[in-house]
Parts: structure tokens; C-alpha cells; sequence
């Protein structure tokens, strides 16, 4: 008896060590799968939503979201990116900063100038101590903006006046180009014989320190349309770039999207399957053939019909685009391959893809000359974005940081912030066809109302600020209750900026081939967008005014 149990007594326990030590690697092989996993694991985009989801968000035309939330039209220049390039050596200005500020006054007083208070009865605007009051008094009057250059003072209209010009960047704004202010200023004299500035100027007051025109001061007529003369943008040059030689033709490497199911879709759509394939083209490292006719959805015009033969210059940055990526315009590009097609028996190596399943992955070691993507399938299987589904998710990121809004729309921007002294709050309103639908927003009619506006404002806004309104709400009038307590900026109240004797309007008819070019509901939005960023307090619609959920009910 004894022996039996002395001999079953070793098997229990060797039996509850081996079940002790199997759970045990069960548990170390569960964590170690899920190191592997995260550690391998690669998001799809470093700034928007998943591939799926936003698959899932374009082929649902129930999809509130994407039908509707066309309020807010966020590019490049509106974030930070993780992968965003640094600024190109030719375009970096280091900013004037009161360091800066102080190294010129070391040298000023190296020069030896005189300091007699008669001396300064009559305020030379050559002298170097007026640019460093101006400099010194324009880092302390706006905090949110940065300093990159000024021109020597010139003379206003009066002999204590000087008028100044600088170029600068808004603090919010995320890009690096430059935008241009001059102001008038008025000296006194201060302690120790020194000037200050007893008033300055407001936005583009100046005249005198405005750069000169660059065409002649006479005005042109074409039929009814009486253009004037075009000032322009020197900083902008959106022409298209030539292929050069056959040779360099043949040379280069070459994607090629030809037009599918993404033509006259929403601009957040358009942008989506756009970037997509300038991603493919920079993971295959070759140039990107596009094409510059926009076709603008019926969501942003008056007719609410689609409008095709849009510029894409009208809404971004072409010249931005080219410093960042290798692009060619569609029209050279095949141009460029007729003519090396023509008279010659060895034709260009063409590879012809006709469904977005052959991932990039896959063609990543083609050596063909033209990778030809066709899109001939029914939607949704024709959405250029499809080749950015599933694995290739992992390999292609969309190049985010290549797309900035237009350089003429973002002048729009400047003036009008630069109108209200940069000093202002702005509150983003909704209303439209979100407002209308009572079943995906029940409370949201009622709570932009213009009395329940007043209400909410009046906790979050100190009265009498300068209040843009940034709205798709279609009646002028419609926030006049809020003129009561604010000083209130409407878009439509900036009109003359985009009106027929505008530097907007004369660019894009120049580069609209002498037509005139609408300022329509995309570019209304784009605008809108970049004055509510460089507000210095933002009220949002669905996190201030409303308890209703952005994409709808049940979606918070």
C-alpha cells in the first residue's frame, strides 16, 4: 500500500509541472506574436483616417460625413507632418528676432551717427534707426507673426512719416512661403534722442513703399470686360515645365493615371485618389504625368452642376507641388511620346495596367519607360485611390506635405487677416444641408440660431473683438444680431478681392487664357479655412454650439 503510493505521488506532480509549463510558453509565445505585430505594424497615412475607413466613407453615399462636412478643406501648410521636407536652402530667411534687432543697433552705433534732438526734427527715412524702431515696434504689436525681411524705409506724405515694407509668414501657417505688408508710420521723439513710433498705419497703407508695377499703368479692354493692370505675385511661377530634348523623353521614368471614376467627385475625393498616385509614382520613384483640368463638383457651384476644365492652379500650389515632386504636365508629357513614337520602328516601352490589384509592390522593379494605370472598371472598382487599399497601404504614403492651397487664394487670406490687424477671434458656423436634416442633427438648426449664437458667444468671445465668421450659411444678413456686441467679418464683406479690379482676378484670367475666372464655393471654403486657423480664439460648431454629433446622430 504503502509503495503505491509512494509511486503515484511523483507522477501527479510531474504532471501538474508539465501542464504549469505549457501554459507558460502559451503565454510567452502570445506576447512575443504580439511584440512582432506591433513593432512591424505600419499605419497607412500619418494624417487621415485609415485606407478602409475612408474606402468605406467614398463608397457609401449614405455616408453623412463625406456627402456634407465640405466646411473645412484642411492641406499641407494646416499641419505638422512627421515627414514633411525641410525648407529648400534657397528659401530659408532666418527670421528678425530681438537678437537681430540688437546686432543692428551695435552696428548703428558703430556709424557714429549724430543724436542732436534737432537733427531729428524732420525724420530721415534712410536712417537705419527708423527701420530698427519699426522692426522693434512690429515684434511687439503682432506676436503672431514672423519677420523675414524689410526694404529701407521710404518717404509718406508728410516729413515725420516713413512708409515701410517687409515680407512675412503667420505663425499658424506651416509652409514657407512669404507674403508682403506696408505700413505708415509716424515718428516722434523719445528719450535720448531717439525716434518712436507714435502711430502706425493699417493693413497695406504704405503706398509709397509699394512695389512697383510691373506693366505699364494703362488699362485694356476685351469686349464688354475691362481688365486693369495686372500687378502679380512675383513670388509666384506656376508655369508649366517643358520635357526638353527627345532624349530626355526617353530617359526619364513615367506614371501614367489615365481618368476614371474619381472625375467630378467631391475636391476631398479628388485630393484623396490624387495623392494616392503621386505616391505610387514616388515609391516607384518616377514622374507623375498629370492632368491640370479639374472638374469642380456640383457641391461647390451655384448651378449645382459640375463645371470641368478647372485649372488646378486655381486652388494649389502648382509651383510648390514641382519643387517636391517630380511632375509633368499631361498635354507635354504626350507630346513628348508621340514625337519619340514618330518615324521610329523601336517604340517607348509602355506597361499597361488595367486594375488597381497589381499593387505598386508588384511593379516595382518594372523597367518599362510608361507604367500606364487604366481605370475602366465600374465604380467603385475605377477610384484611382483603390491602388492604395490593402497591402500597398504599408508601402505608399500620401505625400501630405507636396500640397498647398494656392499662393492667390492665400494673398485673399493675408488681406483680410492683415485687415483686421491679425487681431481677431473667429467662430466656425454650419448650417446648409447638415442644418436642414433634422434626423442626422436634430438640435443644430436651433442651435445656430442667431439667438442661441449671441448666447454661447458672449461666454467665449469678449465683445466688441473683430468676429470672422467662417459659415456656408448663404444669407448675408442672417448674423446680424451679433453686430450688436462684435465687430463682425463676414467673407462677402472682402468681395473687392476677388471683384474685376483685383490681383486675383487678373492672374487667373491671364492664366485662364483672357477668360474670367469665378471665385467659386471650393475656393470660398479654402479661404474661409486659413482665416479660421489664424484666429486667435476658434469656436467650433460641433465641440462649442452644439451637442448634435458631427457625422451625425449616434456617431459621437
Amino acid at each position: 500500500m504503502k509503495e503505491s503510493e509512494l509511486s503515484t505521488e511523483p507522477i501527479g506532480q510531474n504532471l501538474i509541472k508539465l501542464i504549469s509549463n505549457l501554459c507558460f510558453s502559451v503565454f510567452v509565445f502570445s506576447v512575443l506574436i504580439f511584440t512582432v505585430i506591433a513593432i512591424t505594424y505600419q499605419p497607412p497615412d500619418p494624417w487621415l483616417e485609415s485606407a478602409p475607413a475612408l474606402t468605406k466613407l467614398f463608397t457609401q453615399t449614405e455616408n453623412a460625413t463625406f456627402k456634407n462636412d465640405d466646411s473645412i478643406l484642411k492641406t499641407g501648410e494646416d499641419v505638422v507632418l512627421v515627414a514633411s521636407p525641410e525648407v529648400p536652402p534657397a528659401l530659408a530667411v532666418n527670421p528678425i528676432t530681438e537678437t537681430v534687432i540688437k546686432k543692428s543697433e551695435e552696428k548703428i552705433l558703430n556709424l557714429n551717427l549724430k543724436s542732436d534732438c534737432e537733427d531729428l526734427k524732420f525724420v530721415n527715412c534712410s536712417d537705419p534707426r527708423v527701420l530698427v524702431t519699426v522692426e522693434r515696434f512690429n515684434l511687439k504689436t503682432f506676436k503672431f507673426i514672423v519677420f523675414l525681411e524689410y526694404q529701407t524705409p521710404v518717404n509718406g506724405s508728410k516729413l515725420d512719416e516713413c512708409d515701410v515694407a517687409w515680407r512675412f509668414r503667420n505663425k499658424k501657417e506651416k509652409s514657407w512661403r512669404k507674403y508682403r505688408d506696408f505700413r505708415r508710420f509716424k515718428f516722434g521723439i523719445g528719450e535720448n534722442c531717439t525716434y518712436n513710433v507714435v502711430h502706425a498705419g493699417g493693413w497695406h497703407s504704405g503706398i509709397n513703399a509699394r512695389r512697383p508695377r510691373n506693366r505699364p499703368n494703362t488699362t485694356r479692354s476685351s469686349g464688354n470686360l475691362r481688365l486693369a493692370p495686372p500687378l502679380g505675385d512675383e513670388e509666384i511661377n506656376d508655369t508649366i515645365p517643358t520635357l526638353g530634348s527627345e532624349m530626355n523623353f526617353r530617359k526619364g521614368k513615367y506614371l501614367y493615371y489615365a481618368r476614371g471614376g474619381d472625375y467630378c467627385k467631391g475636391m476631398n475625393h479628388y485630393l484623396w485618389s490624387f495623392l494616392c498616385g503621386l505616391g505610387e509614382a514616388m515609391y516607384l520613384n518616377r514622374t507623375f504625368v498629370m492632368d491640370l483640368s479639374v472638374c469642380l463638383s456640383a457641391t461647390y457651384n451655384p448651378s449645382n452642376r459640375d463645371e470641368e476644365g478647372k485649372d488646378f492652379r486655381f486652388y494649389f500650389d502648382f509651383e510648390h507641388l514641382k519643387e517636391v515632386a517630380s511632375v509633368v504636365e499631361e498635354s507635354e508629357f504626350l507630346r513628348g511620346w508621340k514625337k519619340w513614337n514618330r518615324g521610329r520602328k523601336r517604340k517607348v516601352p509602355v506597361k499597361k495596367v488595367t486594375t488597381y490589384k497589381v499593387t505598386p509592390m508588384q511593379l516595382k522593379k518594372d523597367k518599362s519607360t510608361i507604367i500606364w494605370r487604366q481605370f475602366d472598371a465600374p465604380e467603385p472598382e475605377n477610384y484611382w485611390y483603390r491602388v492604395c487599399e490593402g497591402q500597398a497601404a504599408k508601402y505608399i504614403q500620401r505625400p501630405w506635405h507636396a500640397l498647398w492651397k494656392s499662393k492667390r487664394l492665400m494673398n485673399i487670406v493675408t488681406e483680410i487677416s492683415g485687415q483686421m490687424d491679425w487681431d481677431f477671434d473667429a467662430v466656425h458656423v454650419v448650417r446648409g444641408e447638415k442644418a436642414q436634416n433634422k434626423e442626422l442633427w436634430p438640435h443644430l438648426d436651433a442651435d445656430t440660431s442667431p439667438d442661441a449664437l449671441l448666447t454661447k458667444l458672449k461666454e467665449m468671445v469678449q465683445p466688441w473683438r473683430n468676429l470672422y465668421i467662417a459659415t456656408n450659411e448663404p444669407f448675408y444678413n442672417y448674423f446680424d444680431k451679433l453686430r450688436s456686441q462684435y465687430k463682425v467679418h463676414l467673407l462677402d464683406d472682402y468681395m473687392e478681392l476677388w471683384s474685376n479690379k483685383s490681383e486675383w482676378y487678373n492672374e487667373t484670367t491671364l492664366l485662364n487664357d483672357g477668360k474670367p475666372v469665378e471665385f467659386d464655393g471650393y475656393m470660398r471654403v479654402a479661404v474661409d479655412t486659413e482665416v479660421l486657423y489664424r484666429a486667435k480664439t476658434r469656436v467650433e460648431t460641433f465641440y462649442n454650439l452644439t451637442k448634435d454629433c458631427k457625422d451625425g446622430i449616434n456617431t459621437c
